[in-house]
C-alpha cells in the first residue's frame, strides 16, 4: 500500500510518534517504578532503565526505515552538518522539521504516560542542575553521537537499534544524569513531576550540555573515523526517502 502523505510529512509523523512513544516509556515506566518501589532509589533507576532499554531498541526497528528513528534533535542536527560534506543527508529545513516533531512528540509522550497512570500533568519540581550532571550530559552525548555517527561512517547502520539501546542503558548507571541526551526529551520531561521529571530550571543547562556533547562527538568521529566520517550523514538508521 503507497502512502498518500507528502514524504517529509510521512518522516515527521514517524519522528512524532516515535519520539512521543519514547517518552511516555521514560516517563511511564519511571511512575510505574515510583509506584512498585516507593522506597528503593536503586530499584527504580534499574526498572526504567530496562523498560527505555527495550523500548527504545523497538522504536529504532519500526521507524528506521521510515525517518532513520533520531528522536532527538542532535541527532538531526549532526546528520544535517555530516551531510553538508556530500550534499547529502537533512537539509535546513527538513532538521527545523525533525525537530519541531521531536519536541512536540516528546512533550505529548509526557502528556499520554501521566494520563496512563493517572497522576495529572503538573511541571517537575525535580531540581537536576548541578556540575556534575551537566558534566555528565556532556559525556553522555558525546558517546551517543559518536556511536551512531561511527556505525554509519562504517556503513554499521543495521547494528543501532541494539547498539543504541545498550549504550543508553549502559549510560542511565555509569552517569549522575541517567543519560538523557536528548534536548526534546528533556523538555518533554519538564511535564511531568514524577521519579523521571526535570524542573524548567535545570532543561536549560541540561540542553546547553548536551549541545556541547554533540560537539564533542562530531570532534571524535573526525580523529577517529578522518576518511569515513565524510559520508556518515545517515544517522541513526538509513531511512528510505
Amino acid at each position: 500500500m503507497t502512502s498518500h502523505l507528502p514524504p517529509l510529512l510521512r518522516r515527521a509523523l514517524a519522528e512524532f510518534v516515535g519520539t512521543a512513544l519514547l517518552v511516555s516509556i521514560v516517563v511511564g515506566s519511571g511512575i510505574a517504578a515510583q509506584q512498585l518501589s516507593p522506597t528503593d532509589t536503586g530499584l527504580q533507576l534499574l526498572q526504567n532503565s530496562t523498560a527505555t532499554v527495550l523500548g527504545l531498541t523497538v522504536l529504532i526497528v519500526i521507524f528506521g526505515p521510515v525517518s532513520g528513528a533520531h528522536f532527538n534533535p542532535v541527532v538531526s542536527l549532526v546528520d544535517w552538518i555530516l551531510g553538508r560534506r556530500s550534499g547529502s543527508g537533512l537539509t535546513l529545513a527538513e532538521m527545523g522539521t525533525y525537530v519541531l516533531a521531536q519536541t512536540v512528540g516528546a512533550i505529548g509522550g509526557s502528556l499520554l504516560a501521566n494520563a496512563m497512570f493517572e497522576v495529572g500533568t503538573a511541571i517537575s519540581t525535580k531540581d537536576r542542575l548541578t556540575p556534575g550532571h551537566l558534566l555528565a550530559e556532556i559525556v553522555a552525548t558525546a558517546g551517543l553521537l559518536l556511536l551512531i555517527s561511527s556505525l554509519a561512517a562504517t556503513k554499521r547502520s543495521t547494528l543501532a537499534a541494539p547498539a543504541v539501546g545498550a549504550y543508553i542503558g549502559a549510560a542511565y548507571w555509569f552517569t549522575s544524569s541517567t543519560s538523557f541526551a536528548n534536548p526534546a526529551v528533556t523538555v518533554g520531561r519538564v511535564f511531568s513531576d514524577t521519579f523521571a521529571g526535570i524542573a524548567p530550571s535545570s532543561a536549560p543547562g541540561f540542553i546547553a550540555a548536551q549541545l556541547i556533547g554533540a560537539a564533542v562527538g562530531l570532534g571524535l568521529l573526525a580523529l577517529l573515523f578522518p576518511v569515513s566520517s565524510r559520508s556518515a550523514d545517515d544517522v541513526v538508521v538509513p531511512s528510505i526517502h
